[in-house]
């Protein structure tokens, strides 16, 4: 197979890798939301922990996929992240209570870390000229799969049952993505690296630049500002983006639409989610990646400010969908942001540094703390959407903190006494 073809293939792999992981995370508790309560007797707050507890393990296996990565290998990692992803779906088939569910989240929380950061991780080596762009490829399957996905998942829990419904799905999902894992594979010159490159190298800022670029060590990317900036964009966009998963379709039926209708709330949300993964890839490979973040966040600030005073069902989910842009932004242009700043050799590791943030934090501020509120308050939905859009504006502007280090070799550092700095 030619370098050209093994290239395209490799993105077509890592985008199909990703499908049911994003359908299960971004599509499958909305859905299965207001079943799930009627089934358990919970309320809003109970479901809004499921997507707490999905983003906790993404969290935490976000940045063990990227050290895991580097010391077992890309397929390793994506077929184990396939297993534990369909084994949590046989789980939701039999759950007696809201805390299988629970279980079921952490479970796929993880598999989406072992899958999303390898998956990064070699398009962006693939075309190192079009990282903006690939990632993005990646990402809107990422993200679309739920958009596609959403309208069977309520189909097939009428017609077959949720019994029989989950078990379709684990089996196909494992299928799905155990013949992806066969053709990913990194490009001939980082294989021959890492061959070639002995284990017990502790890789420094500034080497290698023939292979990988020049790279932070993840030790050096944490001293920097850029690196708690960008942190803090994803506790904050992150949260006001995921809540959206949770709120489209109960808000829907607040607003009196049908269970059916309301769907399509979330399923607008998903295909912007999915959509803007690529198109603001590629813009931000044009314009940069600053300001293609912060006129999205911009944006979906506006359109939670704006949603509790509409009724309209179109208008409901045009703004949706605009939450869900910058949602996807968020995901399309970190990836190529982070490799901007720190470099690929450590990306994954790094990566998933940012994701603790959107996984121990963004959980709590966004879906846990939305349904609480809505309980309390017995379903206000005006204070939720209000300081959902200010974390939007929030990250808007936080965004122009991220900026390339200044890298410094060891002996550079030696010499002026000091740790990585911002330009």
């Amino acid at each position: 197979m030619t370098g050209s073809r093994r290239s395209i293939v490799a993105v077509l792999a890592c985008s199909l890798s990703v499908f049911w992981p994003g359908a299960m995370i971004f599509g499958f508790p909305g859905v299965m939301g207001p079943y799930w309560q009627e089934m358990f007797g919970v309320g809003e707050g109970a479901t809004g922990n499921i997507l707490f507890f999905i983003l906790v393990a993404t969290g935490i296996f976000m940045f063990f996929a990227g050290r895991w990565q580097e010391k077992y290998g890309i397929k390793f990692m994506i077929n184990s992240g396939t297993l534990l992803c369909s084994l949590s779906v046989f789980l939701v088939a039999y759950a007696r209570n809201i805390y299988f569910i629970y279980l079921w989240a952490f479970l796929v929380g993880a598999s989406s870390g072992f899958i999303y950061i390898p998956a990064l991780t070699t398009v962006q080596l693939w075309y190192e000229e079009r990282r903006g762009l690939v990632s993005g490829i990646v990402s809107l399957i990422f993200g679309i799969s739920a958009a596609i996905m959403s309208p069977f998942f309520s189909s097939m829990l009428h017609s077959m049952g949720y019994i029989k419904m989950s078990l379709l799905i684990a089996a196909i999902s494992l299928v799905v993505g155990l013949a992806a894992a066969r053709y990913m594979e990194m490009p001939e010159r980082i294989e021959a690296a890492v061959s070639a490159e002995p284990q017990s190298q502790s890789p420094v800022a500034g080497e290698g630049s023939s292979i990988w670029g020049r790279s932070m060590t993840v030790q050096e990317s944490i001293r920097t500002r850029s690196f708690w900036f960008l942190w803090l964009i994803w506790a904050l966009q992150g949260a006001a983006g995921i809540a959206m998963v949770n709120l489209s379709v109960s808000f829907g039926l607040a607003r009196g639409f049908a269970l059916g209708s309301a769907v399509a709330i979330l399923t607008t949300f998903n295909l912007m989610n999915g959509f803007s993964r690529i198109l603001t890839g590629y813009l931000s490979d044009l314009i940069g990646r600053n300001l293609t973040m912060s006129l999205t966040f911009f944006a979906a600030g506006g359109a939670y400010l704006i949603l509790p005073y509409l009724h309209n069902l179109t208008a409901l989910a045009i703004l949706a969908g605009v939450i869900g842009l910058s949602f996807g932004t968020l995901f399309s242009v970190s990836a190529p942001l982070v490799s901007d700043c720190f470099g690929l050799k450590h990306f994954g590791a790094i990566l998933g540094l940012t994701f603790t943030a959107y996984g121990f934090v963004a959980g709590i501020l966004g879906p846990s703390l939305s349904g609480y509120i809505l309980d309390v308050t017995k379903g206000n939905y005006f204070i939720v959407f209000i300081y959902l859009g200010i974390f939007c504006l929030l990250s808007a502007v936080l965004i122009w903190g991220v900026v390339v280090p200044y890298r410094m070799g060891p002996a550079s550092r030696a010499k002026e006494g000091s740790s990585p700095s911002q330009a």
